[in-house]
């Protein structure tokens, strides 16, 4: 793998696979077929003094950006791997008056959603002049018959304040249901074109779709809109969310921080997002500057010793007479009982850390005969539900408009996102083949513990 990709984002890549360069043949979006019908949204294009803003659609956006990435490679320039660009196309498969658009939210929540679903309606609506757009309800269960729920009619009157609100106004779901009957509910709502807002799990299911939509020579088009809060999917610079979450996670550092400065030898303990990726402990902590140790999933540590965690804290309180403690969800998780089962979503289930670092705190300070008061903080489900901050907004809109645009020109089995920032198009097996996660010999990292002053690590 190149250097590029090895840093890209603050982070490096998760699995078996992780060392497989990715070639141009992975980038290679699939369509429907050839374009033929004439944008109509040339004329908000064309009437520019300037440029038009027709997409170059035999331009790409590197992969790589550094000299030795791309040198690195060995191939010639025409070789080398880029990402289609999003943006309107002069051509388009669809005709967009006999287009009827579907849109579904799924999995967890996350600052944005709402924000995603108006756009989407809007540029559809409004600059493509798509007569029907449905919303449906509850996750990949609003396709199912036997759980009854309605569809929404959805219309720029019927989304205009829903971003002020946090949540999904379509409700969501988890857990896998039958793509066969998927399909069998878009061929009965005479749909051409579906839009997946959801995690890795999400476009797994997505992916399925597309797999009956392609055994069935169905015409219909798969497009997601990738959403996880902890930032873990590859490819792209930032998921949508994210911001707004490591944003309200360092007020709770803060209040931490301001609880255990109010008691004698006080620690403040604060649980975070993050089961395999500790980007949000990572962001918050840097944004306030009051965290002494960050833990995340992947930088491993030791409690007891002289040179393990719990030693560092107490050291900390003496010093300074009191420590705020950060830990990512995932963290520490061989530290823990080996736990049993999936969740919903198919996600191995996690052993809680939080509490369990509290006791171990309490027992080492009470063993040293040292008082002290642990106030302990998970603002998790609180970050999740809140509408998001004007850059997220901002962010949520131009995906959605790139999602539109990738639809309309027969786009399939991709999801929009950015990288370099530059809005791009990325295949859906990419996107779930692999995680973001933390380099721990990365800059990112490295910030973090030049803020913290904690050691490289815990042993």
């Amino acid at each position: 793998m190149s250097t590029a990709l090895n840093t890209a984002a603050a982070g490096t890549f998760d699995g078996a696979d992780a060392q497989a360069p990715i070639g141009k043949p992975d980038l290679t979006v699939k369509t429907l077929g050839t374009p033929k019908v004439a944008s109509p949204m040339a004329p908000l294009l064309e009437n520019r003094q300037t440029t038009e803003h027709y997409v170059d659609e035999t331009d790409r956006v590197l992969l790589d950006d550094t000299l030795n990435g791309v040198t690195g490679r060995g191939v010639s320039v025409e070789d080398l791997p880029g990402l289609e660009p999003c943006g309107p196309r002069r051509k388009i498969f669809f005709d967009p008056s006999k287009t009827r658009a579907a849109i579904v939210t799924c999995g967890g929540l996350c600052p944005g959603l709402n924000d995603v679903i108006a756009g989407l309606v809007r540029n559809l609506t409004y600059h493509y002049k798509v007569r029907r757009v449905i919303g449906i309800k509850n996750g990949y269960q609003g396709f199912i018959p036997s759980y009854g729920h309605d569809v929404v009619e959805l219309s720029p009157a019927t989304v205009r304040d829903i971003s002020v609100d946090g949540g999904t106004v379509l409700g969501t779901s988890r857990g896998h249901q039958d793509p066969e009957e998927i399909v069998d509910c878009l061929e009965r709502l005479n749909i051409n074109m579906l839009f997946v807002i959801g995690g890795d799990g999400s476009m797994r299911g997505a992916m399925e779709i597309v797999r009956v939509i392609t055994e069935r020579g169905l015409r219909i088009a798969v497009v997601g809109i990738p959403k996880t809060i902890d930032n873990d999917i590859p490819l792209i610079d930032q998921s949508f969310g994210f911001q707004t979450a490591f944003s309200l996670a360092s007020d709770a550092i803060r209040a931490a921080r301001v609880e255990a400065k109010s008691t004698a030898n006080g620690v403040g303990l604060v649980r975070l997002m993050g089961r395999h990726s500790g980007f949000i402990a990572c962001y918050a902590a840097l944004a306030r500057s009051d965290a002494d140790v960050v833990l995340i999933p992947e930088v491993p540590f030791a409690l007891d010793g002289p040179h393990g965690l719990l030693e560092h804290v107490r050291q900390r309180v003496a010093e300074r007479g009191n420590a705020v403690v950060v830990v990512a969800e995932g963290a520490g998780q061989d530290l823990l009982e080996e736990s049993e089962g999936s969740d919903a979503s198919g996600n191995k289930k996690l052993r809680d850390i939080g509490p369990f670092l509290r006791a171990r705190l309490m027992e080492h300070f009470e063993k040293e005969g040292i008082e002290t008061s642990i106030r302990y903080i998970d603002p998790s489900y609180a970050i999740r539900s809140v509408p998001a901050n004007p850059y997220d907004s901002v962010y949520c809109v131009r995906l959605s408009q790139a999602a539109v645009h990738a639809a309309m020109s027969g786009r399939t089995e991709m999801v929009v996102g950015r990288w370099r920032r530059r809005f791009v198009h990325l295949p859906m097996a990419l996107a779930v083949s692999r995680r973001n996660q933390v380099d721990a010999r990365g800059d990112l990292w490295m910030a973090v513990l030049e803020s913290t002053g904690q050691p490289v690590r815990f042993t």
